[in-house]
């Protein structure tokens, strides 16, 4: 299909976040937000006003619009494609709603074990999810070589919480009970999603993508041993599943990476799963996440995303001491968690401009 087909695309201009990825020396920290595509940016309500969230995330020229516009605004050293983790479950036959004030709300969330029998067991991604793939492309020619493009998706814990409790959780109680009562069946079900996001992975990086995260948002329900049963062997499967595939097909072999929130607990085996990056949220000191992970891999993150409620020079005061504990080499400077829709552009811009003023000073000296 033209899909896989090479593309004309333009020559990239900034490749600083890749090397960082890579661990290659960088001149600067690159800097990238999670949910920098998002209802902070008034010209992002403003495209989404009309329309419905997944037809939104449905059209690839609203998504690359929407893909787009942080980086019109700040120097950003990557750009991640607008989309949503809830697609995968919606590629397994799962219907999805929006609803206002409580946000996505599955109609019919997986209640018993018979349930599992109504998801597609076979899903073809291009068929599916092939606008996500048509939005990479278009977004990468848009571009114009500015910065990397990055892919993602949500990695099997975090979408099976999701499917079982029908939206958002304090608890996960629904989900997690589903490990404890129908291990089995748990993992069947994991297996069925590590399977999906696999080749949805290998379909973006054919679409365009230069890089991929894997977000397991959800990761901090979980105590170590559930997290190791559970999360940790799919999350290492689609590493190695997606690097052979990518080489099978003859395509670029893009950095990876991990971001399992509030779990620290796993530092030392994330960082030995086969990603290039590991994420980290902002409840771990830098010092204790380099200790932990090693030289061979590079970390991401992890700014508090309230930091940026402060007066601009404190953001810049907690970037610099940031930068410092890190280190500049080897990482890629990020929040600990995505941008809320309160918060200011102007502070967002901050961040970013401190992130590479302090980083080139700190190189120089």
């Amino acid at each position: 299909s033209s899909l896989r087909s090479p593309k004309d695309f333009p020559k990239l201009k900034n490749d600083t976040f890749l090397r960082a990825a890579r661990g290659e020396q960088t001149e600067h920290t690159p800097v990238w937000c999670m949910r920098q595509a998002g209802r902070y940016l008034p010209e992002f309500r403003e495209t989404r006003a009309a329309q419905d969230f997944f037809a939104t995330c449905r059209s690839p020229k609203l998504c690359c619009e929407l893909t787009l516009q942080p980086l019109r605004r700040f120097p950003l050293d990557a750009a991640i494609i607008f989309s949503d983790i809830l697609v995968v479950p919606q590629a397994l036959g799962m219907e999805i709603v929006m609803v206002p004030g409580k946000g996505p709300t599955f109609t019919e969330p997986l209640k018993e074990v018979e349930d599992l029998l109504k998801l597609r067991q076979k899903v073809d991604v291009t068929a599916e999810l092939g606008y996500v793939f048509q939005a990479i492309t278009l977004t990468r020619h848009r571009l114009e070589g500015r910065v990397p493009l990055i892919g993602f998706s949500g990695a099997p814990w975090t979408l099976m919480s999701y499917m079982i409790e029908g939206g958002g959780s304090t608890t996960m109680a629904k989900a997690k009970s589903w490990l404890y009562r129908h291990p089995e069946a748990s993992h069947r079900l994991l297996r069925l999603l590590a399977d999906v996001i696999t080749d949805y992975l290998v379909g973006q990086v054919a679409a365009g993508a230069q890089a991929l995260q894997l977000f397991e948002s959800h990761a901090g329900h979980l105590g170590p041993e559930q997290f190791e049963a559970f999360a940790l062997p799919y999350i290492r499967d689609i590493a190695r599943a997606v690097k052979s595939k990518l080489k099978e097909e003859a395509l670029p072999l893009v950095p990876m990476i991990v971001f399992a929130k509030d779990a620290h607990y796993a530092l030392r085996d994330l960082a030995r799963a086969g990603y290039e990056v590991v994420g980290l949220d902002w409840t771990i000191r830098p010092q204790e996440a380099r200790a932990q992970a090693g030289k061979d891999v590079t970390l991401q993150g992890n700014l508090d995303p309230c930091a940026l409620y402060a007066p601009k020079e404190k953001i810049g005061e907690l970037v610099k001491k940031m930068l410092e504990s890190f280190g500049t080499q080897r990482y890629i400077a990020n929040l600990g968690h995505g941008l809320y829709p309160d918060m200011s552009p102007e502070h967002v811009g901050a961040f970013v401009e401190a992130v590479h003023a302090h980083s080139r000073h700190i190189n120089k000296h």
